[in-house]
C-alpha cells in the first residue's frame, strides 16, 4: 500500500499539480491539506476520472481537508465529531476514512500564529483534542495513519536552522511534546523508521526567493500511524519534484510505503 500527504495551498490553484502527480506517483490514499474549497467545489469527479473516491471536509477559502482513495471509502467522520470541544470550533481541519484495511485520517493543524497567543494555546489544546479522539475511536494495535500538516518540526535535526526560528511557533518545546503525546499514545513517525540519521529532509519551504533552492526548509508534513503500520513500512520519501516547476505548493508530497 501507497499512501501519501500534500498540503496543496489552494486546490483550486494546484488541481493540475495533483493530477499529475497522481499520475506518477502511483499513490492508493492521498490525504491532502489546505484545499480552500467548499464541499459543493470539491473536484469529485476529476478525481474519479482518474480512478479516486474522494471526500472532503470543506470550509471555503481557508483550511480544507480530503482523503482519496482508490481502495475503497466508508465510515467517514468529520472533524471531532460530538463530545469532543474543539477549540478551532468551525475549521475544517480533520477528516477520516476507511480505506481498505487502513484508516486514514487527513489533519490540518493550527498555525499558532505566534508565541504566546490565544491562537498558541488553542493550537496545544486541538492537539490535545486529536489525541482524546484518537482514544476514543481506535487503539493502538488498530491500523491507523493520521497524515498532514502538523505545523511542528519535531526536532531541530527537521529545521535548516533552529537558532534563526527559537521563539516562534513549530519548534517549541509544547508543540514538540505534543505529537510526541501521539507517540506515546501508540504512533510512530514512520518516515524516521526508515531515515533514522539523515537531516535536511524538509517538506516545507517557505515561498520567498531562494528558499526552495538554497534549502531553507522544515519537515512538518508527517505520516504517523500506528504499530501495524509502521512495522510494516519499507520506504519513505519527500516528493521534491512535485515543488519543483510552475505554481507548485509550499509543501512536497510525503509518501510512505507498507507491505
Amino acid at each position: 500500500m501507497r499512501i501519501a500527504t500534500w498540503n496543496v495551498n489552494s486546490l483550486k490553484v494546484r488541481l493540475p499539480r495533483v493530477e499529475e502527480f497522481l499520475g506518477y506517483a502511483n499513490v492508493d490514499v492521498l490525504c491532502i491539506q489546505e484545499t480552500k474549497l467548499s464541499d459543493k467545489a470539491f473536484p469529485h469527479l476529476t478525481f474519479q476520472e482518474l480512478g479516486y473516491e474522494s471526500v472532503h471536509n470543506g470550509q471555503g477559502q481557508w483550511n480544507g481537508v480530503a482523503i482519496l482513495s482508490r481502495v475503497g471509502i466508508a465510515d467517514v467522520q468529520y472533524g471531532f465529531g460530538e463530545g469532543i470541544e474543539d477549540p478551532y470550533a468551525g475549521d475544517a481541519r480533520l477528516i477520516s476514512a476507511k480505506c481498505g484495511d487502513l484508516t486514514a485520517v487527513s489533519v490540518y493543524v493550527p498555525n499558532g500564529r505566534t508565541v504566546p497567543s490565544e491562537f498558541y494555546d488553542r493550537k496545544l489544546l486541538w492537539f490535545q483534542r486529536l489525541r482524546e479522539w484518537l482514544d476514543r475511536n481506535f487503539t493502538p494495535s488498530d491500523s491507523v495513519a493520521v497524515m498532514g500538516d502538523y505545523n511542528v518540526v519535531p526536532e531541530d535535526r527537521d529545521v535548516w536552522n533552529a537558532a534563526a526560528m527559537e521563539g516562534s511557533t513549530h519548534i517549541t518545546p509544547d508543540e514538540r511534546a505534543a505529537v510526541h503525546a501521539l507517540c506515546d499514545w501508540g504512533m510512530v513517525d514512520t518516515f524516521r523508521k526508515i531515515h533514522l540519521d539523515d537531516d535536511g529532509l524538509y517538506s516545507y519551504w517557505d515561498y520567498r526567493a531562494g528558499d526552495f533552492h538554497q534549502h531553507r526548509g522544515m519537515r512538518i508534513d508527517l505520516v504517523l500511524a500506528t504499530k501495524p503500520i509502521a512495522d510494516a513500512v519499507t520506504y519513505a520519501v519527500v516528493d521534491r519534484n512535485a515543488r519543483k516547476g510552475t505554481q507548485p505548493s509550499d509543501h512536497a508530497p510525503v509518501i510512505v510505503d507498507y507491505s
